[in-house]
């Protein structure tokens, strides 16, 4: 580790701990040229992968946009912030066990798409009427059809 204060490649830990919530470790280090002391955190590094947007351009996963897309299909919804919080947790969660560099973003707002249905019905509709660019309202219907049918089959079983 390069010193801060003198650019010293000679440095060395006097002492390590881990962080209070455990993601982290904290480590003392001493410069062995100008005798400073330092403080230096290692977190292990979780790299989202790249969305790959329709036009075939990328970006970085943002979870603020995700979140956002949330919001808006949720506005003035009854839904706890706690829920929303965990259904984008359990994104990031997937989006990393694909283990995948990109991912494209149609993917990505069917897991929207997913979470929003266990949440809210109305928020759902919302998102996939702008999701899916509903032209008119048969495109409504055939999803409002869908909603019933499947609430149909969930009261028989």
């Amino acid at each position: 580790m390069k010193c801060p204060f003198c650019g010293s490649l000679d440095t060395q830990v006097i002492d390590s701990r881990v962080s209070e919530e455990g993601d982290s470790i904290r480590r003392r280090r001493r410069c062995a040229a100008c005798n400073k002391r330092f403080t230096t955190y290692e977190t292990a590094e979780l790299r989202l992968p790249q969305v790959v947007k329709q036009n075939g351009s990328r970006e970085e996963f943002s979870k603020e946009k995700l979140r956002t897309s949330f919001m808006r299909a949720l506005h003035k919804r009854p839904v706890p912030t706690e829920y929303v919080d965990a259904a984008i947790e359990r994104i990031v969660q997937e989006l990393l066990s694909l283990g995948q560099r990109e991912v494209d973003a149609r993917r990505i707002g069917e897991m929207v798409m997913a979470e929003l249905y266990k949440l809210d019905k109305v928020a759902y509709i919302r998102f996939a009427s702008v999701y899916r660019s509903f032209e008119d309202v048969d495109d409504f219907r055939e999803v409002l059809k869908d909603l019933g049918s499947a609430e149909t089959k969930k009261g028989k079983r």
